[in-house]
């Protein structure tokens, strides 16, 4: 079967960090279902197999006009919005257009803009010119040492993990946006995780030099792309978190635990099938997880998700006793 083609624009995603997101991505391209230059061990997204190197190499980006024509013709209102969210199947920071969609969108829109990105670039000046212009940045760094770094994030030739932090820490000084590091914790079976003593011991040394105006402390919560990937228990994660705490201070610290419940946009639906397409495309989503972002009733969602299975748009994956549909 073809591939579907998606829109640029896509959501709303009820999110643990962000309320309701309505996504923006930023690369286009067919032959990838996902346009990076991190091959992360915990990406819900799967496995990428052609790492893109640099900006310049990226293929498929899409234009600022594009991406404000998509915001101004979405047809629903985002009046209940919380953020417009650049992130989806890329890294943002891949499109170095970005600084100018993020201009262009506060012509037409008040909602906040956030740009998740991996951190990746952060050592590009004008990467970090463009990621200044968001109310928030969200920035994952797993690790202060190289070989974790690696091991967890699988970056493409040419990235290394001192860049990074000494991006970040150029970035935290810039007036205009909040900087929030993702702090994303794991285990695995075939490598040494990044949550004993001694690997957050260095990160806080890292994040007391970076100074973010946030950290959040998470793990995986949905199918991560390597099977031998899987979450910090709880209870350890409230230990990393209180440790943070004393370190960091309690008012930068926030500790993300799955789960969320907000109340339901009022949206109108054009085309219900699209819609589930376009959010698990960029994420694998629970039933429960769909009917709340996008506010649809069981008896509308379930006969469109039983058409896409038989039609071989979508798969049930499980992780940890929970079933999600992934895109094929």
């Amino acid at each position: 079967m073809g591939k579907r083609k998606s829109r640029i624009i896509y959501g709303p995603i009820l999110s643990r960090r962000l309320g309701r997101s309505l996504g923006v991505d930023v690369i286009r391209n067919p032959s990838s279902r996902k346009n990076c230059n991190f091959d992360c061990v915990y990406c819900q997204l799967g496995s990428v197999t052609d790492k893109i190197q640099s900006p310049e190499d990226a293929v498929g980006c899409v234009t600022c006009s594009e991406v404000v024509e998509g915001i101004r013709h979405y047809h629903r209102s985002i009046e209940d919005i919380d953020y417009i969210t650049f992130s989806g199947t890329c890294e943002p920071t891949l499109n170095l257009w970005l600084g100018e969609m993020i201009d262009s969108i506060r012509d037409i829109s008040d909602v906040p803009i956030c740009v998740i990105t991996n951190s990746s670039l952060v050592g590009r000046k004008d990467v970090r010119q463009n990621l200044a212009k968001a109310d928030l940045v969200v920035a994952t760094l797993v690790s202060g040492y190289e070989d974790s770094f690696r091991n967890i994030n699988r970056p493409a030739p040419g990235i290394h993990l001192e860049e990074v932090i000494e991006g970040l820490a150029a970035l935290s000084l810039l007036d205009g946006c909040r900087l929030s590091i993702e702090a994303m914790f794991v285990e695995s079976n075939e490598f040494p995780g990044n949550s004993s003593d001694r690997e957050i011991s260095r990160l806080v040394e890292v994040l007391e030099y970076i100074d973010p105006d946030e950290v959040e402390v998470l793990t995986v919560t949905r199918p991560p792309a390597e099977s031998s990937v899987h979450a910090v228990d709880e209870k350890r994660l409230k230990e990393i978190a209180r440790y943070f705490d004393d370190k960091l201070g309690r008012n930068k610290v926030r500790l993300v635990l799955q789960g969320i419940k907000r109340g339901r946009s009022v949206l109108k639906h054009e085309n219900i099938e699209e819609e589930v397409y376009d959010l698990i495309l960029r994420r694998p989503c629970t039933n429960e997880q769909l009917i709340d972002s996008l506010d649809i009733s069981r008896e509308n969602l379930i006969p469109v998700i039983e058409n896409m299975k038989y039609r071989g748009t979508i798969e049930v994956i499980r992780e940890c006793n929970t079933s999600y549909y992934r895109v094929l």
